[in-house]
């Protein structure tokens, strides 16, 4: 064999695909990835935006949650008798106008009477939910509960 018939050898990086950058070689020690920064890197991982967006929401409800199921708003009778002493047909509206309860527009929660005491006067109450004490109470003083029918 002559130095004629030598034949140049092939290119390492061609037969593994990808060439690799970075271990010297003609384009220097930033080897085509410019000069600082995170991309330049090795194992420069890049989060996508989106995933800063979705990590951001809650994953679990807990204590600093709003309940997923809605409760009643509680009244207690003591303060319907103080507040109606005569007696008479109560709803919703004259609760609220009694500011026995706090509403709002988006807020439809039922309203639950809770406390048993005897009664003077008669009362019809509307559209409310109360206890098993309270309705004997309030049908023993001669009153009635009647409920919206849906």
């Amino acid at each position: 064999m002559q130095i004629h018939q030598l034949k140049k050898p092939k290119n390492k990086s061609s037969e593994r695909g990808k060439r690799r950058i970075g271990r010297g070689g003609k384009r220097g020690t930033y080897s085509g990835k410019g000069m600082k920064g995170q991309k330049s890197r090795a194992g420069a991982k890049i989060k996508p935006q989106i995933r800063e967006v979705v990590l951001k929401f809650p994953k679990k409800r807990g204590v600093y949650f709003n309940p997923l199921k809605k409760t009643s708003t509680i009244v207690k009778l003591e303060h319907i008798v103080s507040s109606f002493p005569e007696g008479g047909i109560i709803d919703p509206k004259k609760l609220k106008k009694a500011n026995l309860i706090k509403t709002t527009k988006s807020d439809h929660r039922s309203i639950k009477i809770l406390g048993a005491i005897t009664l003077s006067k008669s009362y019809t109450i509307k559209n409310c939910l109360a206890s098993q004490r309270v309705k004997e109470a309030i049908e023993k003083a001669g009153g009635k509960i009647e409920l919206k029918n849906k």
